[in-house]
């Protein structure tokens, strides 16, 4: 099932069944969870606010093939912000929990620019990360990742950046705050370059917000990611990152903590 083949599941109020395709280990791409929840929660906002943040807890694996259960409570609606809580549960139990916060805009004296893109290669002059069955994740058959930041994966190599270009491989109908969810957690932590070979690692907590206006883009156009380390040890990291348009326009930032063994 393609990414807008199960948004339409979820906006259609059935209990929904993912796929392995979607898989990341023993669970479901938390990036794909998490947007689904969070069009769910969407639904429950008035016309005219926009998502501007949310907070996401991953609570437990949520299993592929599988049923999911996805709620929504609108707790509080007031004069220009909505704020909505989401949950996914499976066999009765709390597996993804997240608030967020829709807001209008308001009439305001404060305008600063937004943070400028950063130089990077251009998209067909870097590596590609392929689908490899048994190797990277099963939901790498769904999006694609171009690295122009940063070392690879299990590299032993270490630094502090990592990221680069990345689209959808089947192209949506259209580039939904959904979608922008879905693929801004694509990315491997940016520790796992700080490892020499493979090791469990996933999210723990992830804080995204949307720039509005956001800028215009097209259904197939690549967003550029940038990861940076603010610090690890003791087995937790703490990243934030940018995500960008081709033309450099500023989308969401991305705020994470990642528990890492190895």
């Amino acid at each position: 099932m393609t990414f807008d083949e199960l948004l339409n599941s979820v906006r259609e109020g059935r209990d929904v069944v993912i796929p392995a395709s979607w898989g990341q280990g023993r669970a479901t791409f938390g990036g794909l969870v998490a947007a689904l929840a969070f069009d769910v929660m969407a639904s429950k906002v008035a016309p005219g606010r926009a998502m501007r943040a949310m907070q996401v807890s991953f609570v437990g694996p949520v299993e592929p093939d599988v049923p999911a259960v996805f709620e929504a409570e609108l707790l509080r609606e007031g004069k220009a912000v909505s704020q909505v809580q989401g949950r996914i549960l499976q066999n009765g139990e709390t597996r993804l929990a997240c608030l967020a916060s829709f807001g209008g805009d308001r009439e305001s004296s404060v305008q600063v620019a937004p943070s400028p893109a950063p130089e990077a290669v251009p998209v067909d002059q870097c590596q590609a990360l392929p689908y490899i069955p048994g190797v990277t994740p099963e939901f790498t058959q769904h999006i694609d990742m171009r690295w122009a930041f940063g070392n690879m994966p299990f590299s032993g190599k270490g630094g502090r950046e990592m990221g680069g270009w990345m689209q959808f491989r089947e192209t949506p109908s259209a580039l939904t705050d959904a979608h922008i969810v879905a693929l801004v957690d694509a990315w491997p932590p940016a520790l796992l370059p700080h490892l020499k070979g493979p090791a469990p690692a996933s999210s723990l907590s992830w804080a995204l917000e949307i720039v509005h206006p956001r800028p215009t883009m097209k259904p197939g156009e690549w967003l550029l990611y940038r990861a940076t380390i603010d610090q690890a040890g003791a087995g937790y990291g703490h990243t934030h990152a940018g995500i960008w348009t081709e033309s450099g326009e500023l989308v969401a930032l991305s705020r994470q903590t990642v528990t890492v063994f190895g």
